[in-house]
């Protein structure tokens, strides 16, 4: 597929995924406008990189759907200096989308493998502030702590309690919560000493894995 109609559908893509529904942040429309996702897939699914669904990326991993990159990215309510967490990097788009929005990304992977692949491609795209650590995600990165956002890419059980607290006072999280068959993407942020939160909608995302994620056993009876 040549570079002038992988352009067209990504153009569509924003058009009609993301303008067409409920994504309005400029900055967001701007970045996935530009930025090409498909060589962020496996090159046997470049004519669908632009599709309404999520893609496969090996490891039993998944690239969200563009909708659902947007709406996380857009919930975060982005200014441009910010410090940000990911929990789950798998093929790196999230992290190179963020990054065009923000001061520096910290985008953790537990699998060696996609950290590897993304981290070349995000080498050969010239990004320099994206920085990805291979490690158990659902501990968050106390390291560079406090985050001004913090975004989770695979669904947990419940919220955990430790990558609340590496959030800044101003600072949002947005996770996938819930059971296999049943999960919402939520809004967590402080609130008068506490953390509150909304729900956006209902989605499905892979597991969390790690010391605070599920356990094979416990997400296969899900």
């Amino acid at each position: 597929m040549d570079e002038a109609h992988l352009k067209k559908n990504r153009h569509e893509m924003v058009k009609k995924q993301l303008a067409g529904r409920d994504i309005y942040d400029k900055r967001v429309l701007a970045v996935m406008r530009d930025l090409p996702r498909h060589l962020f897939v496996p090159e046997m699914y470049w004519d669908e990189a632009y599709a309404d669904h999520p893609l496969p990326i090996g490891e039993n991993q998944t690239i969200s759907q563009p909708y659902i990159v947007a709406l996380m990215t857009q919930s975060m309510a982005l200014e441009g200096d910010e410090t940000v967490l990911e929990v789950g990097c798998g093929s790196g788009y999230q992290a190179v989308v963020l990054a065009a929005l923000v001061k520096k990304v910290y985008s953790i992977e537990r699998y060696t493998p996609l950290a590897e692949k993304a981290t070349q491609t995000i080498k050969e795209l010239a990004i320099s502030n994206v920085e990805i650590i291979v490690a158990d995600g659902s501990l968050g990165l106390e390291e560079y702590a406090p985050y001004d956002g913090i975004m989770v890419t695979a669904a947990a059980p419940s919220v955990p309690q430790i990558l609340l607290a590496q959030l800044s006072h101003t600072g949002r999280m947005v996770i996938p919560v819930g059971r296999r068959w049943e999960q919402y993407l939520q809004v967590w942020r402080r609130e008068e000493g506490s953390f509150v939160h909304s729900n956006l909608c209902a989605v499905s995302f892979v597991p969390l894995r790690g010391k605070e994620g599920w356990k094979e056993e416990e997400w296969r009876g899900g």
